[in-house]
Formats: structure tokens, C-alpha cells, sequence
């Protein structure tokens, strides 16, 4: 009957069991805990409040508060990751390298400078002495993934003649080095103001016309 099948099926999508969309809720609630209590000061009464979940849905995704404080990391560390997928394209002329180290750059300033990945690496350095795995989640799913990813991609444009000879892994760590400079640790420390666009741009441009002149085009390809 009509009626009955109204009454069921939200009852039979609430029995689906704490995963999907709860999952995020719990995340998105432990995250907010963090940033306003700290690691310490945060109590899974209080997630588990302000995701309007019980506290054994809670328990039954995740089995500590360190467990929480690691999905909170992994899932703001792969923001930082979707910048490079602007790196998928094989390069097929220096202009093109230029480009996209240019729009690259630009992204990952402008993902990694937001107040949330900032909150993440302040929480992995509170934690990195009684729970060092937190750090190294966010340094494997973050820095070490972009790296790694670039270095994929220059690689590629050294096949095609375009990129100067060097090892891809330490190019994509010196094109990272000139991007950053002191900046991530100024933002840390809260010494300085996020950058506007335009700075951002700024460095991206700056660090890109570095990075060409370390690795120059081939002569073979002039």
C-alpha cells in the first residue's frame, strides 16, 4: 500500500548503520571539537553530541579519539592532494610546463593555506610526541603524495625533451622548497596574515620561472 511504503523506507535507510554519510558527520563534529578544545580537551561525549549519533554508532566506526584525530588528518591531507590531478596532461612544450607549474603552485598555496589544513598540522605537531602516527599520516597523505605526484609528472616532461636532466623526486622537492619558502612555518606560528590571491600567484610565478632556469630546456630541443 501507498502509505505503508512511506513509513518504511525511511526506516529502512536509517538501519543502512553508521557509515556514508554518519561517517562524515563524525569526522566533520571531531574535527570542530579539536580545533576548539585540542586533542586532550576534546571528549567523545561531545562529538558524538554535536553529530547526533550514539556513542556506540561512534565506537563502532572508530575505535579511539586517535582514531578520530587520524581520520580528521587523512581527510583534510587529501585536499591537499586534489591540486595535482592539474598535473595529469603529459606536457608538450615549455610553454606548457610553465603553465601548469604556474596553476599547480597556485593551488597547492591556496588549498594548504586554508584555515582547516593549517588547524590539521597544528593538531599533528600537538600530537607528534604521544602519537607520532598522526604526523606521519598527514606527512604520507600530504607532502610525500604531492611530491611524489610532481616528480611522476616532470618525469614525463623530461621524456619529452622539455624538462633538463635531474632526479624527478629531488625537482619536485626544490620546485616545493621555492613554492613554500618560510611561509608554512610563518602561517604556524601565526606571525603572518594567509596570503592574498595575488601573492599567491606571485610566488607560484616566482617559482616556476626558478625552476626553469635550474632545469633548463635540452639544446637538442631549442
Amino acid at each position: 500500500m501507498p502509505g505503508k511504503k512511506a513509513v518504511t523506507a525511511p526506516r529502512r535507510q536509517r538501519r543502512k548503520g553508521p557509515d556514508g554519510p554518519t561517517r562524515e558527520r563524525v569526522v566533520a563534529a571531531a574535527f570542530a571539537i579539536f580545533r576548539k578544545r585540542g586533542f586532550s580537551g576534546a571528549s567523545t561525549l561531545e562529538i558524538a553530541t554535536r553529530a547526533q549519533v550514539s556513542k556506540r554508532d561512534l565506537y563502532a566506526l572508530f575505535s579511539s579519539k586517535q582514531a578520530m584525530l587520524t581520520a580528521c588528518v587523512r581527510e583534510r591531507a587529501s585536499r591537499m592532494r586534489q591540486p595535482l590531478e592539474l598535473a595529469a596532461a603529459i606536457p608538450n612544450s615549455r610553454e606548457a610546463v610553465a603553465a601548469t607549474l604556474i596553476e599547480l603552485g597556485t593551488s597547492i598555496l591556496r588549498v594548504a593555506c586554508h584555515p582547516d589544513v593549517l588547524a590539521v598540522h597544528r593538531l599533528a605537531i600537538a600530537e607528534s610526541d604521544r602519537t607520532p602516527a598522526i604526523a606521519r599520516t598527514l606527512n604520507s597523505s600530504g607532502r610525500e603524495a604531492n611530491q611524489a605526484a610532481l616528480g611522476a609528472w616532470l618525469a614525463s616532461g623530461q621524456a619529452q625533451g622539455l624538462i633538463g636532466a635531474g632526479d624527478p623526486a629531488a625537482m619536485a622537492g626544490h620546485f616545493l622548497a621555492l613554492l613554500w619558502g618560510g611561509l608554512l612555518i610563518q602561517l604556524l606560528l601565526r606571525v603572518r596574515d594567509a596570503p592574498t590571491p595575488d601573492e599567491i600567484e606571485s610566488r607560484a610565478r616566482a617559482a616556476t620561472e626558478a625552476m626553469l632556469t635550474l632545469y633548463p630546456q635540452p639544446r637538442a630541443y631549442d
